[in-house]
């Protein structure tokens, strides 16, 4: 457990709501990486930094293997955005740590430089770099949730919409590459071919340690 102070109360919330399709309709959160899921992976990162780890999902049945908390979206619609919304509206605690079921390779460094950045005021920080923001590994507060049920009722699924109405902190590249170099903390899997190029990195990875 980080010894982050008490009054940043902030949960990690997995978003797995997504069609997949791109994959072929397979779940991503169980596609395997260096012989281990990559919602494992995420667990065994999340777990040593926040005490309430929750997965927002529309399949809840295919999570019973496991001992975290799972919770659905209250909106109809499949966006990122709604799952924001659910993992904010379910979360106990006043912030969520949103990051998406496909990155395998999540850096302890990178959740913990952003939680350093967290202050009770915020309503969000936000990493930023190569001109995009990167809303899908950020915290937001719960503070968030009037804003983006305003957004979702009008048909905006553009997360960074929201943050013209919020009191954002940016995370510059210079800090996110101090604490994760290569910023792999970003890579995703949204095709079969990155998912590939993912499972050659983790075995370059293991051979270097070796």
């Amino acid at each position: 457990m980080s010894d982050r102070p008490q009054s940043m109360d902030c949960c990690g919330v997995i978003l797995a709501g997504g069609l997949n399709t791109r994959m072929n309709g397979r779940n991503k959160a169980f596609l395997e990486i260096g012989a281990r899921t990559i919602l494992d992976r995420l667990l065994e990162r999340l777990q040593s930094h926040f005490r309430e780890i929750m997965l927002v999902t529309r399949q809840p049945e295919l999570y019973s293997g496991y001992t975290l908390r799972v919770v659905e979206d209250i909106y109809a619609d499949r966006a990122s955005l709604t799952g924001i919304h659910a993992g904010l509206a379910h979360a106990r605690a006043e912030f969520g740590f949103m990051v998406p079921c496909d990155i395998p390779f999540l850096q302890s460094e990178l959740v913990r430089l952003l939680l350093d950045e967290l202050e009770p005021a915020l309503d969000a920080v936000v990493p930023f770099f190569d001109g995009h923001y990167q809303p899908l590994c950020a915290i937001y507060s719960k503070r968030c949730i009037p804003a983006i049920e305003d957004q979702l009722d009008r048909g905006d699924y553009k997360i960074i919409h929201l943050f013209d109405c919020l009191k954002v902190r940016i995370v510059p590249v210079e800090k996110l590459t101090a604490a994760d170099p290569k910023l792999l903390s970003f890579l995703n899997i949204n095709t079969p071919e990155a998912y590939a190029a993912c499972r050659k990195l983790a075995a370059e990875i293991l051979n270097k340690k070796e």
